[in-house]
């Protein structure tokens, strides 16, 4: 999956497969995680947040399923 760079102080960057609704998020870390069912609209509020973490703490995490991939 191709993911877009992004700034912020703890995710490098995101990517999204919109047919799967697979959300991949990739921390400064380099922790690498994918979010099942997520819907569109939440990726794009993401992507357009003011605060990529911010809006990742409060409408993702903890609310889809996921797996470590790295």
């Amino acid at each position: 999956m191709n993911r877009i760079p992004v700034r912020s102080s703890n995710i490098r960057s995101i990517g999204y497969d919109e047919e799967n609704l697979v959300l991949e998020i990739e921390f400064l870390d380099h922790a690498l995680y994918e979010y099942y069912a997520v819907p569109p609209d939440v990726h794009a509020g993401l992507m357009s947040a003011r605060s990529h973490g911010v809006y990742f703490h409060s409408h993702v995490e903890g609310r889809y399923k996921y797996n470590r991939l790295a």
